[in-house]
C-alpha cells in the first residue's frame, strides 16, 4: 500500500490525514495558527509539529487541497515552482483560500523536499461543464479580461460521492447519472453525467447557489446595488454580510442546522421560514438538474447536513412523487444507504463523503502510484 499525507491548509489552521492505501493511519487539526496566545506562530511551525508527531516513513506523496484552480487546472497536478506561481496568480479569484494553500505547499516542499507533492483542486471536477453551463450573459470582453465565469466547488466531494452512489446501486459510474447534494455549512448541488460534472450551483466563488450556513446563495444582483446606493453600505460590508451574516444565520439567527431544527420544533417562525427557504432552494435545483440530465439514476445526499438531517432530506424532495422521486420515512430516519421505497423510479441515497481519501487517490493517480 502507498502512504499519502493529505494537507488542507487554511488561513489559521492545517487539517491533516495520513493514508496507507485506503486506511487512515492518523489524522488531526492544528488550529489558531499565528493567533494571540497560540503556541503555533506560523504554518511552518504547524507543519513541523505534524511531521514530528506523525511517522512519515515510506511516505510516497503529499496531496494538497487547493480551493481554486481557475480555468487552467482541470486535473490533479504535480507541484513545481511554476505550479506554485500559477496558483498564487489565482489569488484574486479566491483571496480567502488560495493564499493559505500556497503557504502550506511552500512550507511542505521545504520540509519534505524529496517527497512528490500534488495539488488537487476543488474546481477541477467541474472543468467538464460545457461552455453554455459556465458562461454568464455579460459583456464578453469583461468576462474574458477578468476571468468571470462559473467554476464550481466541492469537486472532490461530488466526484467521490457520485462514484460511490453508482457502486451502491451496482452500476458502472461511466454510465450513471446522479444529482449530488453536498449539504454542510457550505452547500452545493451538482449534476453528474456518466462520472462527469455537467452543472453545479456554486459559481465564480462559493457564494451562489443553495442556501448555506452563513452564505446567501442565489440572490438578485440588484440587491447589492440597492444596499450600496440606497442604504449607503460600503461594498466590503455588503460582501461580508452576504458571506458571513446571511443564509441560515441571517434568517434564523443561527448557522447550525441542528439549532434551526430545534427552534423550528419549538415553533420559532424565523427558524421555520429558514428551513422552508433552505429546502425549497434544494428542490428547485433538483428540478433544474432533472431537466439538464434528462435521465437521472439517483439523487444523493452527503456532507454534515445531507448525511444527518432526515427532515431536510424529506422536505427537500417532498412533492416530487409524480416524477418518480420519493423518500421512505422509516429508511430516512434510519439513514440507510437507499432511503427511497422499493421500486422507486429514481433511488434516493445517503452516502458519506470522503474528500480527503479522494485527494489521496487523485494524488496517487497523478504520480501513477498504486493505492
Amino acid at each position: 500500500m502507498t502512504r499519502v499525507l493529505v494537507l488542507n491548509s487554511g488561513s489559521s489552521s492545517v487539517k491533516y490525514r495520513l493514508f496507507d492505501g485506503a486506511d487512515t493511519v492518523t489524522k488531526g487539526l492544528v488550529e489558531r495558527i499565528g493567533e494571540s496566545g497560540s503556541d503555533v506562530p506560523d504554518h511552518r511551525a504547524a507543519l513541523q509539529g505534524i511531521m514530528d508527531a506523525v511517522d512519515l516513513s515510506g511516505l510516497a506523496a503529499v496531496g494538497h487541497r487547493v480551493v481554486h484552480g481557475g480555468a487552467e487546472f482541470s486535473e490533479p497536478t504535480v507541484i513545481d515552482d511554476s505550479v506554485v506561481a500559477r496558483v498564487e496568480a489565482l489569488v484574486p479569484l479566491a483571496p480567502l483560500h488560495n493564499p493559505a494553500a500556497v503557504t502550506g505547499i511552500e512550507v511542505a516542499r521545504k520540509l519534505l523536499p524529496d517527497v512528490p507533492q500534488v495539488a488537487v483542486f476543488d474546481t477541477a471536477f467541474h472543468a467538464t461543464i460545457p461552455p453554455e453551463g459556465v458562461t454568464w450573459a455579460i459583456d464578453r470582453s469583461l468576462a474574458e479580461r477578468w476571468q468571470i465565469r462559473r467554476y464550481g466547488f466541492h469537486g472532490t466531494s461530488h466526484a467521490y460521492v457520485s462514484r460511490r452512489t453508482a457502486h451502491v446501486l451496482g452500476r458502472d459510474p461511466g454510465s450513471t447519472n446522479v444529482i449530488t447534494l453536498h449539504l454542510g455549512n457550505g452547500a452545493s448541488a451538482c449534476a453528474v453525467e456518466g462520472g462527469r460534472s455537467v452543472a453545479t450551483s456554486m459559481g465564480m466563488s462559493p457564494l451562489p447557489g443553495l442556501v448555506m450556513g452563513t452564505r446567501s446563495g442565489d440572490i438578485d444582483p440588484t440587491v447589492i446595488f440597492h444596499l450600496h446606493r440606497v442604504a449607503g453600505l460600503p461594498m466590503d460590508e455588503i460582501e461580508n454580510s452576504l458571506n458571513r451574516h446571511a443564509g441560515l444565520q441571517g434568517m434564523a439567527g443561527v448557522n447550525d442546522l441542528r439549532a434551526v431544527l430545534e427552534r423550528r420544533a419549538a415553533g420559532d417562525p424565523g427558524a421555520t421560514l429558514a428551513f422552508d427557504v433552505y429546502c425549497r432552494r434544494i428542490r428547485e435545483y433538483v428540478g433544474a438538474y432533472l431537466a439538464v440530465l434528462g435521465r437521472v439514476d439517483a439523487i444523493t445526499f452527503t456532507a454534515g447536513v445531507g448525511e444527518n438531517a432526515a427532515p431536510v432530506r424529506a422536505a427537500s424532495l417532498a412533492g416530487l412523487e409524480p416524477l418518480g422521486i420519493a423518500v421512505d420515512p422509516e429508511r430516512n430516519e434510519r439513514r440507510e444507504e437507499i432511503i427511497s421505497p422499493d421500486g422507486a423510479h429514481i433511488p434516493v441515497c445517503v452516502i458519506p463523503t470522503d474528500e480527503e481519501l479522494e485527494i489521496a487517490d487523485q494524488s496517487r493517480a497523478a504520480l501513477s502510484l498504486p493505492r
